[in-house]
């Protein structure tokens, strides 16, 4: 059985943390509002990787496969088909095996009269918490096939921002690899033949280039060092952003950093909007909402934004006051929820401002790629400029005293 850690608030304020043992988080959160506690949060413990009567547990799914399912699955209860055989139907046409085992173990947990929320909450890695409370709002309002069809317009959204970054970082990142491995090539291979050349001939050489065969050297005899270092790095970055220091710092650095910060932002922004949109309009409540945007923003400083937004509205503040304060939401957009908060009309704001904001992302993205090519072009041609010259002057000298 699942093992889940939550944070909540009892009835006088105080802050109480625990473990339950459930089914699911549905009934953790039951158990605590029977035991009056005012939940804060709820976390799924890590469990190690195994296979399951079929099912590869732990695995997660293709964000493709998801989009696909969630279409499929609203397309066929929109046409009357009954639950249990659109999850027969989508389980022979699914090609993902991970995917596959979870659908046949959803469609056995339906049958055997759980709900199609509690079957989705026992795969946390293939479900989130924002797809689990929509399908349960949309099972308690009966609207099950127009949800599935916001999931995946949702989901959908969320791949097209994600395809087009990687492909506008693909040409720069193969430069920087391709560029990266021919430098370090010439000072393992190339540089010592040309010392050679120039000791044989006792050429006198100029300081950059004492420099750089110096570097040369270096690496030739000590080129595990770097190696072991790099991947040592690598690792201790990889255990730093899990602890909650370390992950507060990388987030907030890069908030800060000229250019990506401002694009980071963006993309932050356009993820609330759209995901705290979808929630509202599914029928989740407010505050639940909130909490699953917090969980769901991937970045520990605007997690924190809205937490402390959360905490102002159950003061009884209005949900932008607190998103203004913080620093993290531009004006425009709070004063866009605003003005949905005084018309009744959010989700339909958040919308709007989740489509200028995608749209701020591409422009943003193009605007990214268009100066990360030139500059690596600038610092790949100086480097090799100034090997090259380091190189040529010993030669000048050597034709010279020739002559």
């Amino acid at each position: 059985m699942p093992n889940f850690v939550y944070t909540a608030m009892d009835s006088v304020g105080k802050q109480v943390n625990g473990k339950i043992d459930a089914e699911s988080e549905q009934v953790v959160l039951t158990r605590l509002h029977e035991q009056r506690y005012h939940v804060l949060s709820i976390k799924a413990t890590k469990v190690k990787t195994a296979k399951t009567g079929g099912v590869n547990v732990g695995k997660s799914v293709k964000l493709s496969e998801l989009v696909i399912f969630s279409r499929q699955f609203a397309t066929m209860i929109d046409a009357g088909i009954p639950i249990i055989r659109c999850l027969d139907i989508l389980e022979n046409q699914s090609k993902d095996q991970v995917l596959k085992g979870v659908i046949a173990q959803c469609k056995k947990d339906v049958k055997g009269g759980l709900s199609l929320t509690d079957a989705f909450s026992k795969h946390t890695n293939v479900f989130s918490r924002l797809y689990i409370n929509m399908v349960k709002a949309a099972e308690a309002g009966g609207i099950l096939d127009k949800i599935l069809d916001r999931l995946s317009g949702f989901l959908e959204s969320e791949q097209e921002i994600r395809g087009k970054i990687k492909s506008a970082m693909v040409y720069p990142t193969m430069v920087l690899i391709f560029a990266g491995f021919m430098v370090i090539a010439m000072f393992l291979f190339v540089l010592p033949k040309f010392k050679e050349i120039f000791a044989s001939m006792n050429v006198e050489m100029p300081m950059a280039t004492k420099m750089l065969f110096a570097i040369s050297d270096i690496m030739v005899a000590y080129w595990y060092i770097p190696l072991t270092l790099s991947i040592a790095g690598y690792f201790f970055f990889k255990w730093y952003v899990r602890t909650e220091a370390g992950a507060w710092q990388v987030d907030s650095l890069k908030l800060k950093l000229p250019v990506i910060g401002e694009l980071v932002q963006k993309m932050a922004v356009s993820r609330f909007s759209r995901t705290f949109a979808t929630l509202i309009s599914s029928g989740v409540a407010m505050m639940r909402s909130l909490e699953i945007v917090s969980e769901t923003s991937g970045n520990k400083v605007i997690a924190k934004s809205i937490d402390s937004a959360r905490n102002a509205i159950r003061e009884g503040q209005k949900l932008s006051t607190p998103l203004l304060a913080s620093g993290v939401f531009p004006s425009m957009v709070t004063h866009m929820i605003d003005i949905g908060e005084e018309t009744g009309r959010l989700s339909e704001m958040l919308t709007r401002i989740s489509d200028f904001y995608d749209q701020e992302v591409d422009n943003a993205v193009k605007a990214l790629t268009s100066m990360i090519e030139p500059a690596l072009i600038i610092v790949m041609g100086g480097l090799v400029g100034f090997i090259a010259i380091s190189i040529m002057a010993p030669i000048f000298k050597l034709i010279s005293s020739v002559r």
